[in-house]
């Protein structure tokens, strides 16, 4: 590399060093800038031109701090860092999010989390090293972002989609729903808003044939088909966050005033999956009597998860069904079937 040449690339040379080697926990003096460039670089400042590299940078509009320091009547400037975009907390928390989503294989998991770590420094990569996916139990994340793009475009444009919806077979492998002629059966739907949930994606729609609001696994949705029909407006007072809270397990359906009895041990479990809205009351040492608007399914859903520390109390009619099925499953364990 001539010395001119040399002198050209400075700048983009001391930039690479900065977003490579500096985030808000790793800084560097100019002495080190220097001793990185001559090493790794092959290439040769002084103090004062790294100085005023770094200066024409910040005001270029590169987002590189420093710390101003008095030191025998001068002042001094030292622990040069690049503000990039992501703190390291906030990437992690990406990234997590991501590693624990159930619609991501961890092939395509590994690709997204090594573009991701470029957005900080190199000690920030070191960090994920430690980092491992369980299990290779997830969709194709292709076929996911695409159908989430065209519910986004058909969100917000209001118009209808068409799509089939599929399950699982004997043979582990997903397959369309079949109408009545056997045929695989396509669904009109009018599309709300994309939540998730549970460690997954979810529509809010409504099916066109009824009135109410459904919920469908955004990665059992394929052969999706954005529709010039304008879909049936969002029922008035909707309430996005309210229906979340109240559908643990996203079933459609009605939701219900429920009182229960539970232990003070799961009372941890409790706020995770209903939030803080719920009513609390004292019983005595060790159970207390919650309140809480849900979905019907979800609490049945959930009193039987957590049947061996909750008993459901109303309504009645929820008491008996959760009942039914816990003498049901006794019977069966006790050969009485």
């Amino acid at each position: 590399m001539t010395p001119q040449s040399s002198k050209k690339l400075l700048p983009i040379t001391i930039l690479d060093i900065m977003r490579r080697y500096t985030d808000e926990n790793h800084v560097l003096s100019q002495q080190e800038i220097i001793q990185i460039l001559k090493t790794e670089y092959d290439m040769s400042a002084d103090r004062k031109t790294v100085k005023r590299n770094l200066m024409d940078l910040i005001d270029f509009g590169y987002p590189i701090a420093y710390t101003e320091t008095l030191r025998g009547g001068s002042v001094i400037c030292t622990d040069w860092h690049y503000e990039h975009n992501f703190s390291t907390s906030e990437l992690r928390l990406i990234i997590d999010s991501l590693i624990f989503s159930k619609n991501v294989r961890n092939a395509q998991c590994k690709q997204l989390v090594k573009k991701l770590s470029e957005l900080s420094s190199k000690f920030f990569k070191s960090s994920l090293k430690h980092i491992y996916a369980l299990s290779e139990n997830k969709g194709n994340y292709k076929q996911l972002f695409y159908t989430i793009d065209v519910l986004s475009e058909a969100i917000e444009n209001h118009r209808q989609v068409e799509f089939k919806y599929n399950s699982y077979g004997t043979d582990k492998k997903l397959h369309p729903r079949k109408g009545s002629s056997g045929r695989d059966w396509r669904y009109l739907i009018n599309p709300y808003r994309l939540a998730a949930a549970n460690g997954r994606y979810y529509l809010i729609c409504n099916y066109d044939k009824y009135d109410n609001i459904s919920n469908y696994r955004v990665d059992r949705i394929t052969d999706i088909r954005l529709l010039d029909t304008p879909a049936k407006p969002l029922p008035v007072g909707f309430d996005t966050e309210e229906y979340l809270k109240e559908h643990l397990y996203m079933y459609s359906g009605g939701s219900i005033t429920a009182k229960f009895r539970a232990e003070k041990i799961i009372l941890d479990d409790l706020i995770d999956w209903f939030g803080t809205d719920i009513g609390i009351f004292d019983e005595d040492e060790k159970h207390i009597i919650v309140t809480a608007r849900v979905n019907q399914t979800a609490m049945y859903k959930w009193a039987i998860q957590y049947c061996e520390h909750v008993e459901v109390m109303e309504p009645r009619e929820l008491r008996e069904k959760v009942s039914l099925l816990l003498n049901s499953v006794y019977s069966k364990y006790n050969g009485n079937n």
